[in-house]
């Protein structure tokens, strides 16, 4: 037996494992105009406060609307929540809709895309400044691309069949070792993510205007895409920073992750020191180094653990450890208009249950560069036959389709015990129907996504298609888990929490800054 096998036998032995992981969405999508233009208005009112609503916020800009999910151990009612959430925004939203698409739609000039605002509490214009440093650093069209992020974590029953008795310190130990193996599994074989669900094979012409590509695209119309791409949202185009590819951030160990990315903040950038800090008594960006704070960090995934009040999130994991992680490769589901559907969640759980069961050896710089070589090839190129991958420095290379027949031959085996404690056959049959992508390109999203750009006669009309259907779906949905009223509550209780904040500070906001970062300075 395989120490995959053994463990899968072991954590197996607890049917209640299976039923208990921890899912949480957060859902980005624009706001429209019936033209397929971005929308200019502010954040509606209706929604109630961005900067204090749990459920509604905004992201980069005030047209970026965000839902975020509850964490729930049962995949129905994830996306019932969803679908409530998308409703209740829709009846706000009047003639605009929700852009189906993670690309944007048209953008006519980059000062239609107005910064997200969040009040004039201290802590809210930070928000604001810190989206106005990624604007400067970045540029605002990067920062629109939508993109759906799934937290996900493994019960307390799943470490004690895995790991047995162990103190609380030694326990918290072996989690976060084993959420770090967990991650170095998915840099390996993470692209299959984007090889299945990427749905970002072409992008608006008007996205990359004034800018240098020598990818060869060719067009529709006034979209440009890639023969063979999977996710431009992921690709040097879309939603990554150059400027952090010479970072070191190891994954072998919390501390070792924790010494990177604290060493990444304190980081001088020549670049974006040019930029300014504070010019004639306006702030530009929060510090000049290569990342503003911890969060400007892009990866395809980030361990987790929830923040208590002022602390920061490497302080978290520090104090606690590793508690869920975060992936964040999923591009927007266009055919489902809450942006993912329940077959994806499914093989999300298989495939990080795989990750974590799975022997995950040290991961050296060497082989990190590796895997960004393989996820830029899935991403700009995934659906090309024949498309070879090396694992590792010194691995075998082998075709994109022979490593995921690999991977699939234990995921099916997990599938089978999930589907027994169950009573279904749902995670065998996501497994089916993914095994035939893997020699059909064409079936993937993104090769349904180009079909249907090239039939329609380009990405803007896909996407107004779409999001006439989804607006009068989102209209007509009836609540399953939330209701009207407790929507509307949660809209005076954040107007009321931001209010509150606001009327509590104390310090001006250079004394506010200067206090946040002082660890800075140590």
């Amino acid at each position: 037996m395989t120490d995959f096998a053994a463990r899968l036998e072991r954590v197996a032995q607890n049917p209640d494992v299976f039923k208990s992981f921890g899912r949480g969405v957060e859902r980005e999508t624009l706001r429209y105009h019936q033209d397929g233009h971005l929308a200019t208005t502010s954040h509606p009112s209706a929604l109630g406060s961005a900067y204090a609503n749990s459920l509604i916020t905004t992201d980069f800009s005030e047209s970026l609307l965000e839902f975020i999910t509850p964490v729930s151990h049962d995949i129905s009612t994830l996306v019932s929540q969803l679908e409530d959430i998308h409703h209740f925004t829709q009846t706000k939203l009047g003639a605009e809709k929700m852009w189906p698409l993670s690309m944007p739609c048209y953008v006519g000039s980059e000062d239609d895309i107005k910064l997200a605002q969040y009040g004039s509490s201290n802590s809210g214009k930070m928000k604001t400044l810190y989206r106005e440093g990624l604007k400067r650093r970045y540029g605002s069209l990067m920062q629109i691309i939508s993109g759906v992020h799934f937290n996900f974590s493994f019960p307390e029953s799943f470490w004690q069949q895995l790991f047995g008795d162990q103190t609380e310190e030694q326990r918290q130990q072996s989690k976060s070792q084993a959420y770090f193996g967990l991650i170095r599994n998915y840099y390996r074989f993470g692209w299959l993510i984007p090889y299945f669900f990427g749905a970002s094979p072409a992008l608006c012409s008007s996205f990359i205007q004034g800018r240098d590509t020598k990818l060869p695209f060719e067009s529709i119309g006034g979209t440009l895409y890639l023969p063979y791409a999977t996710s431009l949202r992921m690709s040097d185009l879309g939603y990554t920073n150059s400027a952090q590819s010479s970072l070191k951030i190891g994954f072998n160990s919390l501390a070792e992750y924790l010494d990177g990315l604290n060493t990444a903040i304190r980081t001088p950038s020549e670049q974006f020191a040019k930029i300014g800090v504070k010019e004639e008594g306006e702030y530009r960006q929060l510090n000049s180094n290569v990342l503003q704070i911890e969060n400007e960090l892009y990866a395809p995934i980030r361990p987790k653990r929830v923040a208590k009040a002022g602390e920061k999130p490497s302080e978290a994991l520090a104090r606690g450890g590793v508690e869920y992680i975060e992936v964040r490769s999923l591009d927007v589901n266009p055919y489902s208009p809450v942006g993912i559907t329940q077959e994806q969640v499914r093989f999300l759980d298989l495939f990080l249950a795989w990750a974590a069961l799975s022997d995950s050896d040290p991961m050296d710089y060497c082989e990190q560069a590796c895997w960004r070589e393989n996820w830029n090839k899935v991403i700009v190129e995934g659906r090309k036959p024949g498309l070879e991958l090396q694992i590792g420095c010194k691995g075998e290379v082998l075709t994109l389709q022979a490593w995921a027949k690999r991977v699939f031959a234990e995921l099916t085996q997990i599938a089978e015990r999930m589907d027994a404690v169950e009573g279904s056959g749902a995670y065998q049959a996501v497994c089916d129907k993914l095994l035939s992508w893997i020699d059909n390109p064409q079936l993937t999203i993104s090769g349904q996504l180009l079909a249907d750009t090239k039939r329609l006669g380009g990405l803007g009309k896909v996407g107004c298609t779409f999001g006439n259907e989804y607006r009068e779906r989102h209209l007509n949905h009836q609540y399953r888990i939330y209701s009207a009223e407790l929507m509307e509550q949660e809209v005076v209780r954040s107007r009321a929490a931001q209010a509150e904040i606001e009327a509590s500070d104390t310090l001006d906001f250079d004394e506010f800054l200067a206090q946040y970062f002082s660890y800075l300075q140590v």
